[in-house]
């Protein structure tokens, strides 16, 4: 079914982005490598999910506009062979266990019912899983393809660029290749891209604008804050000097989801995330489906409902329920929505643009429902509202020509509002390693610019390293204190391995055999040109 763009559109817009990302993560020297699960979990549980909901949706004959953002490390992952051979035995064993479930609570009434929905749900998964041929790129290539998904990109590793700053060929690097990226699953240029973490700093547009990118999106206070201050805020994008659009997170629509106290997904109807039967069930029954080593871990088979914050009781969960929840939410948003652009268009002269972004593993990893919000958010406002039309950024900027000028704030999303979560007192002490590294990386590419042989698979495989090291994700980590050892590893172990490549290139003695096992381990962006790192 082909979705034309040729909406009649209602008095104001709603632009809603999903941020889908994960850090590169994978180990073919390990069997069973604990943080492999990120992605695994964040397939089934939302970006399967999100594929069946866009397929309803298709064969519904409604016309939705959604954008998301499928960032380069993710791209990799899911487009990586060992990686979905992997996930296709994780699916198997957790449709395994899911039987097991419905035959071990068949005498329990109060979870029998949830038990029968996770076995009946990961046989649709896998099913559609092995109906894509373990390529779940394609589908949501296919959805930008008839016109429903606008796909944008983002910096090659999730790099934090005012952190980079002061070396701004690896700001430029970082955009060249998530765009490279992009072209090659895509077939096409990305319009967009959300810089990593929402950060801009002022003259990153210009490196924008020199590939191609029409527009990113920044958070409230990069609008509010910009000079001068916009006319608008953040209900219509701002042009920067170079050309190049911004558009600012709307505050309200992010509040209703993110908030830890008045958020949706905090709804006591709703799935309890951390009551996991990989920890409450005999160690025997459930050793099969957790880590090689014993260390329990959650398997996603969960019976319990959020119920009340401060109880340790936690009542069954109800998925009837839990559903009744998903509409009243959904009607609310929908009605928040229409309220704000009835109101804003008393006060601008042109149809206001509600850009409401969220981190995409939040719909089903988190919220378990979220995949179901999201489903009939975007069915109700397309066949419903009065007002509110559905539109992506790209729409807006094909509709609208007259944009203000302005320049957006240094800003980012992330607590208080600027680099602190990603620069503290638990991560500082990786920059100046960062830093060195990126100098080095400059300096290779300027000293050896026509590169042949195993020297240029050295400098490839180094570019490779620094963009791995220059993750955003090793320093939120560390700030967030969850996988802590894990996240100092990786900085060390692309530290080292960066650094042996800098000095065997500078010798001109190259260890080939170590050198073709670290290609094997980190093999993320395979036509990398290390010649994105001149100055």
């Amino acid at each position: 079914m082909q979705i034309t763009n040729n909406f009649k559109y209602k008095a104001g817009f709603l632009s809603i982005i999903l941020h889908a990302h994960l850090p590169f993560v994978r180990h073919p020297e390990y069997s069973d490598m604990m943080e492999e699960r990120w992605l695994y979990e964040a397939i089934t549980e939302t970006y399967i999910p999100l594929i069946d909901v866009f397929t309803r949706l298709c064969k519904e004959g409604i016309k939705f506009r959604i954008t998301m953002t499928m960032t380069p490390p993710l791209l990799n992952m899911l487009s990586d062979e060992l990686l979905m051979q992997r996930y296709s035995e994780f699916l198997a064993k957790l449709e395994e266990l899911s039987k097991k479930e419905v035959e071990r609570t068949e005498n329990m009434p109060e979870f029998y019912d949830t038990a029968r929905l996770y076995r009946d749900k990961y046989r649709k998964y896998r099913s559609i899983f092995e109906e894509l041929n373990h390529n779940l790129i394609s589908a949501f290539k296919h959805f930008q393809d008839i016109g429903v998904l606008e796909i944008i990109t983002c910096c090659a590793t999730h790099g934090y660029l005012p952190l980079m700053k002061d070396y701004r060929p690896s700001v430029r690097a970082q955009i060249e290749v998530g765009v490279s990226e992009y072209q090659r699953f895509f077939n096409k240029k990305p319009r967009g891209i959300w810089l990593a973490e929402c950060a801009f700093h002022r003259g990153d547009d210009k490196i924008l604008k020199d590939f191609g990118i029409d527009y990113f999106i920044t958070d409230t206070h990069g609008i509010t804050k910009a000079e001068p201050r916009p006319l608008f805020g953040v209900y219509a994008p701002i042009k920067c000097s170079s050309g190049v659009k911004a558009f600012g997170r709307d505050f309200e629509s992010g509040h209703q989801v993110w908030s830890s106290i008045i958020g949706y997904p905090g709804d006591p109807y709703y799935r309890e995330f951390y009551r996991d039967i990989g920890y409450d069930l005999d160690y025997d029954y459930i050793k099969p489906y957790v880590h090689e080593s014993g260390i329990r871990l959650n398997t996603g088979i969960k019976y319990y409902r959020i119920t009340d914050r401060n109880s340790q009781e936690k009542q069954p969960y109800s998925y009837r329920e839990a559903m009744k929840r998903v509409a009243t939410h959904g009607a609310h948003f929908i009605w928040c929505r229409e309220r704000q652009v009835e109101n804003l268009t008393k006060k601008m002269d042109r149809k206001p643009i509600i850009v409401a972004p969220y981190d995409c593993e939040l719909f089903g990893h988190w919220w378990y429902e979220g995949p179901e919000f999201i489903y009939y958010v975007l069915k109700k406002t397309a066949l419903e509202s009065k007002y509110v039309s559905l539109i992506t950024p790209s729409d807006y900027l094909d509709y609208y020509s007259g944009i203000q000028e302005a320049t957006p704030s240094d800003s980012s999303w992330g607590a208080n509002g600027y680099s602190e979560v990603w620069l503290n007192e638990t991560n500082a002490w990786m920059y100046p390693h960062l830093h060195k590294a990126a100098e080095r990386m400059i300096k290779l590419a300027d000293s050896f610019p026509k590169a042949v042989g195993i020297m240029k698979d050295a400098l490839n495989q180094a570019a490779r390293e620094l963009m791995l090291l220059q993750s955003s994700d090793w320093a939120f980590i560390m700030k967030m204190g969850t996988t802590v050892g894990y996240a100092k590893k990786r900085v060390k172990d692309h530290v080292f391995r960066f650094t042996k490549l800098f000095e065997d290139i500078n010798k001109g003695q190259i260890d080939e055999a170590w050198l073709r096992e670290v290609e094997r381990r980190d093999n993320i962006f395979p036509e990398i040109d290390y010649r994105v790192y001149q100055s």
